[in-house]
C-alpha cells in the first residue's frame, strides 16, 4: 500500500517542527507524531483502537436481533434491522449460497453485492455444518449476520486509515470518522460500507498519482454501488479547469475495463439474472426518507416508477450543473473532496430512496471536505433522529399498538426534513469554503504550517494540485494572487 514514511502508526521525523496549524488538532509529544519509528501510541494504532471501540458498541446495539431474532415489529423498535438476514431466506441463501446466480434470480444487487454475499453464505453453511460435527447448534443465518459484521468492522477500520492518509497533517480528523454514530448505528444494515472503502481508497490512489489504480477500484466500487462512480463528476470539473487531461482519460479507461471484467461474464451467462439491479432500480416506487417518499406520504400522491426515475435523474442533473459552475467560477480552484462531498450529497438529496445506512456514504466525504466537529456533531444527531424515526414508523404497522403507542406520520415527515435541511446547510458550508479558501480548516492548516515539505494547497488533488487556471466561468482577475495557484 503506503512506503513507510507514509505509515501512520509510526513517529515523526521532524519531532523538533510539530505543527501548531490548528491548536485542537496539532499532534501533542512524541507518541502522536507520525514518522518512521514505530510505537503502540502512534496515530494509526489509536485510530484502530476508537474503531474497534466504536464497533464493540455497534455490537452491543445490536445484539437483541442476535440473541433474539430478526423478526417484525422488535427489529425496529430495537433499531437492529439488517437486511443479511432478511435475504438469508429471501433470497434463497438458506437453501443455495450462489443464489444471486441461478437463472431465476431475485438478488436486487449490482454483481460484486453478489459475489460478496454468495462467498460470506457459502462459509457461512460450511461454519454450521462443521458446528453441528462438533454438537453446537448454531444457525446458518447468525453465522452469516456475524460474518459479515467482522467484514464491515474489518473494512471500516481500513477506511479510516485512508481517510487519516487524505487528510495529510489533519490526520487526527479521520477520528470523526472512527467513532461515527452514523456507522455505529447503520453500518451494518447491508453491504454499502464495501462501495465506501472502493471510493475512499480510489481517492487515495488518485491523491498518489496512481490513475490506472483509481480507475481500477472506482470500476470495482460501481461494481458494488453506483455512487464510486460519481468521483468522476469532481475529475471532470477540476479537469475542465486545469485542462489536464490525463489523469481524466487513464482514470476512465482502467475503470471501464475493471468493470467490464467485473460484470462481463455474468452479462453473457447469465443476462437476466444481471439485469435485476438495474430493472429493480428502474421500477422501484419511491423508497423510504427520500424527498420523493415524502411528498407522496404527505399528500397521499402516487409517483409511476418510470416517472419517478425521470425526475431523479434531471433533478440530479440539474444540482451537477450547479455544482460544475460553483467550481468553475470560484476564485480559487477547490478541492477534489469539497466536490465529490456536494456531488454526492446531492445525489442523496433527490434519489428515489434514502436508506438509513447511505449515511456511510456521506461520512468520509464530510470529514475530508469539511473536517468541523461542530458540523459533524450537528449531522450525527439529526442523523440519528431520523434513523429512529424510519423504525419507529416502520414499526407501527407491524406492532399493533393502539394508534397513540405509534410515532405519529407528521414526526416521520419532520425526520426525512431534517436530514434535508442539514444536508443543504452543509453543502452550503462547503460552498462558502470553495469561495472563500481561507475559511477552508484543510488549507487554513497547509498554510500556517508554512513547511516546504508540506506545500500541497489540496493533498488529494494529485495532478490538480497547484494547476494554474485554464478555464473558469468569471472575469480573470490581473492580480497574481488571485491568477496563482497559492491563496490570498
Amino acid at each position: 500500500m503506503a512506503s513507510t514514511d507514509e505509515d501512520l502508526t509510526a513517529v515523526d521525523p521532524r519531532p523538533e517542527t510539530p505543527s501548531t496549524a490548528d491548536t485542537r488538532l496539532a499532534p501533542r509529544g512524541k507518541f502522536t507524531l507520525p514518522g518512521r519509528i514505530r510505537t503502540f501510541f502512534a496515530p494509526g494504532h489509536l485510530l484502530i483502537m476508537l474503531t474497534v471501540a466504536a464497533a464493540l458498541v455497534a455490537a452491543v446495539l445490536k445484539s437483541p436481533c442476535r440473541v433474539r431474532g430478526w423478526g417484525a415489529p422488535e427489529v425496529y423498535l430495537g433499531g437492529c434491522y439488517s437486511d443479511w438476514t432478511g435475504l438469508w431466506t429471501s433470497r434463497g441463501f438458506a437453501e443455495d449460497p450462489w443464489a444471486p446466480f441461478r437463472a431465476d434470480s431475485a438478488f436486487e444487487y449490482p454483481i460484486l453485492i453478489a459475489v460478496i454475499a454468495s462467498l460470506l453464505a457459502w462459509v457461512a453453511h460450511g461454519l454450521t455444518r462443521v458446528s453441528e460435527t462438533l454438537g453446537v447448534d448454531v444457525g446458518a443465518n447468525l453465522v452469516f449476520y456475524d460474518l459479515n459484521f467482522l467484514a464491515v468492522v474489518a473494512l471500516w477500520i481500513v477506511t479510516v486509515l485512508l481517510v487519516a492518509k487524505l487528510a495529510g497533517i489533519r490526520y487526527w480528523d479521520a477520528t470523526m470518522v472512527a467513532v461515527a454514530p452514523g456507522i455505529i448505528f447503520a453500518g451494518f444494515i447491508n453491504w454499502d460500507m464495501w462501495a465506501v472503502v472502493f471510493m475512499v481508497a480510489a481517492m487515495w490512489a488518485f491523491a498518489k498519482h496512481r490513475y490506472a489504480w483509481t480507475g481500477v477500484l472506482i470500476g470495482l466500487g460501481t461494481a458494488v454501488k453506483l455512487f464510486p462512480l460519481l468521483l468522476f463528476g469532481a475529475i471532470i470539473v477540476l479537469t475542465i479547469r486545469t485542462a489536464r487531461y490525463y489523469p481524466l482519460l487513464v482514470t476512465a479507461g482502467s475503470a471501464a475495463v475493471a468493470w467490464l471484467l467485473v460484470n462481463l461474464p455474468m452479462m453473457l451467462l447469465n443476462p437476466d439474472a444481471w439485469a435485476v439491479f438495474y430493472k429493480f432500480s428502474s421500477d422501484r416506487p419511491p423508497g423510504w426518507s427520500s424527498i420523493w417518499h415524502a411528498y407522496a406520504t404527505a399528500t397521499d400522491a402516487t409517483i409511476p416508477g418510470d416517472l419517478l426515475s425521470s425526475l431523479a435523474f434531471w433533478s440530479f442533473l440539474a444540482l451537477c450543473v450547479i455544482i460544475a459552475v460553483v467550481g468553475l467560477t470560484t476564485k480559487h480552484r477547490p478541492r477534489l473532496a469539497q466536490l465529490m462531498f456536494l456531488i454526492i450529497a446531492a445525489f442523496i438529496l433527490v434519489n428515489k430512496v434514502y436508506s438509513p445506512q447511505f449515511v456511510l456514504w456521506i461520512i468520509p466525504l464530510l470529514v475530508l471536505a469539511l473536517p468541523n466537529w461542530r458540523d459533524f456533531l450537528i449531522f450525527s444527531v439529526i442523523e440519528l433522529l431520523h434513523f429512529w424515526a424510519i423504525w419507529a414508523y416502520l414499526a407501527g404497522p407491524t406492532s399493533e399498538y393502539d394508534v397513540q403507542h405509534q410515532l405519529d406520520e407528521k414526526l416521520y415527515l419532520l425526520a426525512v426534513a431534517g436530514h434535508v435541511v442539514v444536508l443543504i446547510y452543509l453543502m452550503l458550508r462547503v460552498v462558502m469554503d470553495m469561495y472563500e479558501p481561507n475559511h477552508d480548516p484543510v488549507r487554513t492548516t497547509l498554510r500556517l504550517a508554512n513547511s516546504e515539505l508540506l506545500p500541497d494547497d489540496d493533498p488529494g488533488g494529485a495532478e490538480f494540485d497547484g494547476a494554474p487556471d485554464k478555464f473558469v466561468l468569471r472575469k480573470r482577475s490581473k492580480r497574481p494572487d488571485l491568477v496563482s495557484p497559492g491563496l490570498d
